[in-house]
């Protein structure tokens, strides 16, 4: 049961990240606006919850030998394309973070969210957040191939 478990909540935190993300650029696109602001809030905390359950329910499933042995992946090109691709997406992700923290700081003392949106930072992460959102799926694709025995040896 637990590995249903555990490989079930990775997989719903890949679909709410996703989601996540897209929405984050989306709002990040509009218009300034306190609405919009707000929006692109709510979504990186959802993704930033999502990466942490992925993170969590992913190292579970490789050190725990859940499914495969913990030699499995580490021995598999395909996974090591999977962890490169995620291990870009958290480099991606550093500076959006750091940045949208300092606006909800900002955004909580007053300061307005046209100021804030339109020194061109939103934009730049809004490009961001959707080639994270490709990356998301370029991993989801490594995945796959993994699950059906692409890059494990034989024997």
């Amino acid at each position: 049961m637990l590995r249903i478990t555990l490989a079930a909540v990775h997989l719903v935190a890949l679909g709410l990240g996703l989601g996540a993300v897209l929405a984050r650029g989306t709002a990040l696109r509009e218009s300034a606006s306190n609405a919009a602001l707000r929006r692109a809030f709510r979504s990186d905390t959802t993704w930033g919850i999502a990466a942490l359950l992925w993170i969590a329910t992913g190292v579970w499933r490789v050190v725990a030998g859940i499914e495969k042995p913990t030699a499995y992946y580490l021995a598999n090109p395909v996974f090591h394309a999977k962890m490169g691709l995620f291990l870009l997406i958290l480099l991606l992700e550093a500076w959006p973070m750091v940045t949208l923290m300092r606006w909800r700081r900002n955004f909580s003392a007053g300061e307005s969210a046209e100021r804030l949106m339109t020194m061109g930072a939103g934009r730049r992460i809004a490009t961001i957040s959707h080639i994270e959102a490709l990356l998301v799926i370029a991993m989801v694709f490594v995945a796959v191939a993994m699950a059906r025995g692409f890059g494990s040896r034989p024997g």
